[in-house]
């Protein structure tokens, strides 16, 4: 019988821990269900043979088994019987998986559900696993720049990755991708979602696929679909391997996590896991018709983090995916859901573990007071969207002016300067993969969706871009130098503001989507890295300004600027006027709106030298006087050698949509 004994008996074993665990001896099952009347194990032989067994015993709403001589490589899943009342989803001849199934096998199909006895099983796996010397890069927060990726799509056309290794966990880590993260600068890599999830009923229907996967099933295990299994590695060891490497060159490992809702979707949905093994204890359902579910995800449901066992499944992930998996740090999807009426918060900050990893949140969903920007505790950072936006606003339509500019570079510190928050707080984006490319931003006027089969009414309508008279590649050399110039300055500004940055994996490159702003379903050339038709330029422009941010610590400040003077006579802080005088509270509100200049210096080190930038979003170049001294400029972003050194004093011409960095030796 492979993995399992013939002869082999189930007894009592423990209701802890939850989940499937070998010990080299058996096997020991554990699974929650507080509504259940009775749990069936269903085991299965390499033929596929099901072999069914009671689970007997029942403590504390746990019913488990010890089922001695079986071993890894065994396939599992249960049978959970109910009453058929509202609010619950019982059906005693369907196979469900483990919820902390760590390993899955067999194919899921919306055409066979009607058929019980077939679809995903749990696998038990052989947690054993040689880390050597890994040791987690450890990286300050106020050193730290994210760079978000998506596993398949970061590899699956770059020439330099074996093919065999394209789009796969194993190709996040080749020497070519680790040339990459070191000539960019990064600090992490951002994974978008890697645990299993399914692709949804509708989107099968018509050929797509869901390619982001914000769609989960299984929280404890890798999705095997991005796995390159060569010489047999199992999924589990390949993502290790890819941690390890990415550690040992210096890379932390942030995963974006889906614990919002789950991929059994709405009343319609499929019936995999938590549904039928506790509908009502998993999942928030209608006060007025149990029957429904809350949709504060937009997905169909919302998982229940007030029940003491969803928020333990949550926790045991997360410790888990530390643990056992290494990584650095959580991106944690519509974080707003997670915090409603549940102990999340106190029981992240308590957790030993959890601790010394990096927690963001992406602070809003869709429920009642969904949006929380600036209202989680110290020790995380927040996507914040107010500076995406407001930086959009101010290079790409005039609607926002230097104030609005000035706010965002202090780190937001109208929205977070709070309870004990410093400037990483903010999670400082232009664009991530909800929304458009860097390149198509500064391209197109409106989002054309298309491709996705939803007569294009999907996606956000931003209505952000520049105005160039058209859209798409233009021919015209005024636009493409427009478009050219207002990528640079948005990448400058990104990473001269205080607080973390993050680059969508490809802005770096030039990569276009064609207008296409929500690409969730686009599996394909569209949305992969284009590494062959790379704008080297562009990508020599980025490291350059990452490696600045490296260099002057006053743009990663641990404090919030103040602009007071210290002993040494010292100011953090100085907003410079065009005109060469600090800026006083008559032209905060004068024009004009779209130029500014800021002098940073860390008062903290008598010899670190003064930062001044200065920012011009107008058509036209201009003239900004300095400040007293002799300066050499830096970086100019829209030179055509950006990071020249260039002597400046009295004055500096500032050439149209264009971003200076000047420094004092």
């Amino acid at each position: 019988m492979g993995a399992l004994s013939i002869d082999a008996t189930l007894s009592a074993g423990r209701p802890w821990p939850l989940g499937a665990h070998w010990d080299g001896s058996g096997v020991n099952f554990a699974l929650f269900s507080a509504h259940a009347e009775r749990v069936e194990l269903c085991l299965f032989d390499d033929d596929g043979t099901l072999h069914t067994r009671p689970l007997l015993c029942c403590s504390d709403q746990v019913w488990h088994g010890y089922l001695a001589h079986a071993r890894p490589g065994l396939c599992y899943a249960y049978r959970v019987y109910g009453t058929n009342t509202p609010g619950h989803a019982f059906d005693p001849q369907r196979l469900l998986l483990d919820p902390y199934a760590r390993q899955l096998s067999g194919d899921f199909s919306y055409s066979a559900r009607s058929d019980a006895t077939t679809g995903l099983k749990a696998c038990i796996v052989d947690d054993a696993y040689d880390w050597g010397k890994d040791s987690p890069p450890a990286i300050a927060l106020a050193d730290s720049v994210l760079y978000e990726l998506h596993v398949k799509g970061a590899t699956r056309l770059h020439p330099e990755v074996p093919e065999a290794l394209r789009g796969t966990y194993a190709g996040l880590a080749t020497p070519a991708m680790l040339k990459h993260y070191h000539q960019l600068g990064i600090t992490a890599v951002n994974l978008l979602p890697v645990h299993c999830f399914l692709d949804e009923e509708r989107l099968v229907n018509s050929g797509g696929t869901n390619y982001w996967g914000y769609n989960t099933l299984a929280f404890f295990a890798p999705e095997p679909r991005y796995a390159a299994r060569v010489d047999g590695q199992s999924v589990i060891s390949e993502f290790r391997s890819m941690v390890q490497s990415l550690h040992a060159a210096g890379i932390e490992v942030i995963l974006d996590v889906v614990f919002n809702h789950s991929a059994e979707t709405d009343e319609n949905g499929p019936t995999v896991s938590f549904r039928g093994i506790d509908n009502a204890s998993y999942y928030l359902l209608s006060a007025d018709d149990p029957s429904r579910y809350e949709n504060f995800s937009g997905c169909g449901n919302t998982l229940n983090l007030a029940h003491p066992r969803v928020l333990q499944l949550v926790m045991d992930a997360l410790r888990y995916w530390v643990g056992e998996m290494h990584v650095d740090g959580f991106r944690f999807d519509l974080a707003a859901t997670l915090t409603r009426n549940s102990g999340f918060l106190a029981a992240i900050r308590q957790d030993p573990m959890l601790a010394k990893v990096k927690l963001i949140a992406e602070p809003w969903d869709l429920g009642p007071d969904g949006y929380h920007l600036g209202r989680f505790p110290s020790g995380w950072s927040e996507w914040n969207d107010r500076f995406r936006d407001d930086i959009r606003a101010f290079w790409l339509t005039g609607e926002l002016g230097s104030a609005a500019l000035a706010q965002r570079l202090s780190g937001s510190s109208d929205i977070f300067r709070h309870n004990g928050r410093t400037p990483q707080s903010s999670l400082n984006f232009i664009t991530t993969h909800d929304g458009f490319t860097l390149c198509d931003l500064v391209s197109y006027k409106h989002k054309h969706n298309e491709l996705n089969g939803e007569n294009n009414r999907d996606g956000h309508e931003h209505n952000l871009s520049c105005n160039c008279g058209e859209e798409g590649p233009s021919a015209n050399p005024k636009i493409r130098l427009r478009r050219h110039r207002l990528q640079r300055a948005l990448l400058a500004t990104l990473f001269v503001a205080q607080g973390i940055p993050m680059l969508q994996g490809g802005d770096e490159l030039g990569r276009t989507q064609l207008g296409n702003n929500n690409a969730y379903c686009q599996d394909n050339t569209l949305t992969w890295l284009n590494w062959e038709n790379a704008d080297t330029h562009l990508l020599e422009f980025t490291a350059g300004l990452i490696a600045l941010r490296q260099r002057f610590p006053q743009l990663r400040s641990k404090a919030w600027l103040s602009g007071q003077t210290n002993a040494q006579g010292q100011r953090d802080v100085i907003w410079w006027h065009p005109d060469g005088h600090e800026m006083n509270s008559e032209d905060w509100n004068a024009s004009p709106q779209g130029i500014l200049g800021v002098v940073l210096t860390t008062v903290l080190s008598a010899t670190s030298s003064p930062l001044l930038i200065l920012f011009n979003r107008e058509n036209e170049s201009l003239i900004f006087h300095l400040p007293p001294g002799n300066w050499s400029q830096i970086c100019d972003s829209a030179a055509d050698h950006p990071f020249a050194p260039v002597l400046r004093s009295g004055s500096s011409v500032l050439l149209g949509q264009s971003v200076q960095l000047l420094t004092q030796d």
